[in-house]
């Protein structure tokens, strides 16, 4: 049987953990007092002592020398050491402990409580107003919209407010299906509101600007023409965006139930455990006070999840088992299939890596007589995916890591709990990605020995590069159809950052990118080889060494930089945040110092060389002061855990300082471009295989530490919760 410390560690809310009564500390007090129930011998004395007061014991010890004259010692206070020893002290302090746990839970229930019950009445004008919209541009109506003469009631409670009516001003009742004004004024009204529905598109950013300056320009522009203000699209995002309202108010007004509910088994636990070892029956007695209590007496929580869930009903499905879909999404439970595909995938791709090695042993493939046309192709195509699978299996580590240390990964990142990938998920597409990529090659290998044509020769990793980007946008609903388009929304928002509000899995990706820049310039000498006519002749020398692959080379290197930068200041302007400048400077940094590394291999002069070595050290060092304080959170001097942070989620503190040497050892690859060691081409290939490996190695390390620090922000302000933005300004509301 579980014991309910570690069942409440695990069903307990994350970002809520601290609001929660503090069970582990009531239960320290209770073991004191078992210790106080047996028999007072010498012994035992000193025993109760030592676990009580650890310093106070060696300091006596050794101050008075013998074990009788420490039982004599009087206390700071005068009191006896028996004294010191009182069971009705230990109660005294367990019940008061007791009472500000409880007040403690009472005050953040009712906090929450209030919230969502404001958060309910905004939704609820929204609603109204949308309804009125959708009655003036003669829009269909939400789903489960019905026609009704009079306001209707629910039978929930008495004192239910009732979920179709909203109150537009004071002593004015407007409802959601009739309204006693006329359809004329109603339209001027509607007409005078903004919808402020926030740009998704680059385009519609350009548009909204567009029409801003011509708005000021023009003041005295017809505005009755309601297309100027509000259209059926604007309509129709203003439906989902207080649709996706109610589903985040019910998923909160679900934590507090929860919450609700955890808390008061814990309490009932723990005076049930207090009777027992004090010999009292004070649980019958405190459990009443307990549930006289605010938490446990208000039902408030109960009512508001019925109205939301009759007002989801009425006005966004069909009847209440589609809304309760929408409202509590079922969770993909674990397949064991999704395991063994994982291990049989594995057992696939180790064989025949075993297999490719020993072909291109005997077939001569990494000999000095090799054609390098042939190995670069090979290189540069298979270590392509090779890259992207390795990063897949760091990610899925990562999910792995959060997932056993309780971090919130699907809130943080905005992801549908019921649709998101898993670590076993990512695990199956690396292994077989894997698979897919070792066998092409030892089919490469085959075909290359049969002394083809070169075009058949490439027709193996051209295949490949097919069947990849055919599958990436393959729009069945096949391998993770979801998990691919949320990738390929993120890479367009990260592409046109500067249109976009970045969220945090956009610069999440974007960080990523960054890491990932030998894999770019491998998928832009693929995509010049094979799309430019490499199939035809031999373009080997135009796509690696033609004035045109040199300017690309650096748009290649610069870009994930670049966008990074372009969200940093897209992120100021939203938020006014000066530390967004300061993270837009050390991306150019980095695009200095990744500019002049690979100016340095084109034109190796000492200039250059000089030049790339300067801008690399600011650079690292620019990035390493943020990875540490800014992104991990680390290095406060001021902290309960010296040079950490004060809230650590690993035990060890050993680990982070491990961490902090790894990332500063792997920030400096670098070197390596600057002063590359004299060896042979095929060495050279493997070693930047391993460095670019490494660099994705670090990289997944780090996403651990970043998600930690921003999942910890988010309990020390209690958001277990998203807000969704709203359509309707505020002031529409009076």
């Amino acid at each position: 049987m579980v014991k309910f410390s570690k069942e409440l560690e695990a069903q307990m809310i994350p970002e809520w953990k601290e609001a929660f009564m503090n069970y582990w500390q009531l239960k320290q007090i209770v073991k004191k007092i078992r210790i106080f129930r047996k028999p007072d011998t010498e012994e035992h004395l000193h025993c109760r002592f030592f676990v009580l007061h650890p310093f106070r014991y060696v300091a006596g010890f050794f101050n008075g020398g013998e074990k009788h004259k420490l039982e004599k010692r009087e206390d700071l206070n005068g009191r006896d050491l028996e004294q010191l020893f009182s069971e009705e002290d230990e109660a005294n302090e367990f019940f008061r402990r007791l009472e500000n746990e409880l007040k403690k839970v009472n005050n953040f229930f009712e906090k929450k409580e209030s919230e969502f019950s404001e958060r309910e009445e905004i939704l609820k004008k929204q609603l109204h107003i949308l309804v009125e919209l959708k009655q003036v541009f003669n829009e269909p109506r939400p789903r489960g919209f019905h026609e009704r003469s009079d306001i209707e009631t629910t039978d929930f409670s008495e004192n239910m407010v009732e979920p179709g009516v909203v109150k537009a001003s004071e002593g004015e009742d407007v409802g959601f299906i009739t309204s006693k004004r006329s359809n004329k004024d109603k339209k001027n009204r509607i007409m005078a509101m903004q919808i402020d529905i926030p740009a998704t598109t680059p385009m519609q950013t350009i548009t909204a600007i567009t029409k801003m300056l011509r708005e000021d320009l023009q003041i005295d522009s017809n505005r009755e023409k309601s297309s100027d203000f509000v259209n059926r699209k604007k309509i129709q995002s203003a439906e989902k965006m207080i649709r996706a309202a109610f589903v985040e108010l019910y998923r909160g007004l679900g934590l507090l139930e929860t919450y609700r509910s955890l808390n008061m088994v814990g309490f009932t636990k723990i005076l049930k455990k207090f009777d027992k070892v004090a010999n009292q029956e004070a649980s019958e007695t405190y459990s009443k006070v307990v549930k006289r209590s605010h938490f446990m007496s208000s039902d408030k929580v109960v009512r508001l999840s019925k109205e939301v869930e009759f007002i989801f009903t009425e006005h966004f499905a069909n009847d209440r088992k589609r809304a309760m879909q929408f409202l509590r999404p079922q969770l993909h439970k674990d397949s064991h299939m999704i395991s063994f595909l994982v291990g049989l995938f594995t057992g696939c791709f180790v064989t025949l890596f075993i297999v490719y090695a020993i072909l291109a042993r005997l077939l001569g493939m990494f000999s000095a007589t090799a054609k390098q046309g042939d190995m670069e192709i090979v290189y540069r195509v298979f270590s392509m995916f090779a890259l992207f699978s390795l990063h897949v299996f760091v990610y899925g580590c990562d999910l792995f890591l959060w997932r056993s240390s309780r971090i919130n990964y699907n809130f943080i990142f905005e992801f549908p709990p019921n649709r998101a990938l898993k670590y076993r998920d990512a695990f199956l597409i690396c292994t077989s990605l894997m698979t897919m990529i070792v066998g092409a090659m030892v089919i490469h290998l085959l075909i290359r020995s049969q002394s083809l044509s070169k075009r058949q020769v490439d027709a193996t990793p051209g295949f490949l590069f097919l069947l990849f980007f055919g599958l990436l946008i393959c729009p069945f609903n096949i391998f993770y159809r979801s998990s691919r388009n949320c990738f390929l929304r993120v890479i367009w928002k990260i592409i046109c950052s500067p249109f976009y509000k970045v969220m945090m899995v956009d610069f999440f990706m974007a960080d990523q990118l960054t890491s990932q820049i030998p894999l770019l310039r491998h998928l832009e000498f693929s995509a010049c080889y094979f799309v430019a006519g490499g199939f035809r002749r031999n373009w080997y020398q135009i796509c690696t060494t033609s004035k045109r692959y040199k300017e690309f080379a650096y748009v290649v290197s610069f870009m994930p930089y670049y966008c990074r930068a372009m969200q940093c200041a897209r992120r100021w302007f939203d938020e006014n945040d000066i530390d967004h400048l300061a993270n837009f400077g050390k991306y150019i940094s980095a695009m200095l110092a990744a500019g002049a590394r690979l100016t340095y291999r084109m034109r190796p002069t000492p200039l250059w060389l000089v030049l790339a070595i300067v801008t690399s050290i600011v650079a690292t060092f620019y990035q390493l002061y943020w990875d540490f304080v800014k992104d991990w959170g680390l290095l406060n001097r001021k902290s309960r855990n010296p040079w950490l942070r004060d809230e650590l989620i690993l035990n060890h503190n050993s680990v982070y300082f491990a961490s902090i040497v790894l990332n500063f050892v792997l920030r400096l690859a670098w070197i390596e471009t600057v002063m590359p060691l004299n060896i042979n081409r095929v060495n050279a290939q493997l070693l930047d295989f391993f460095l670019a490996s490494l660099e994705i190695i670090r990289r997944g390390h780090w996403n651990f530490y970043r998600l930690e620090n921003e999942h910890l922000n988010n309990v020390g302000k209690f958001r277990a919760v998203k807000t969704v933005p709203l359509p309707f300004c505020e002031d529409v509301f009076g």
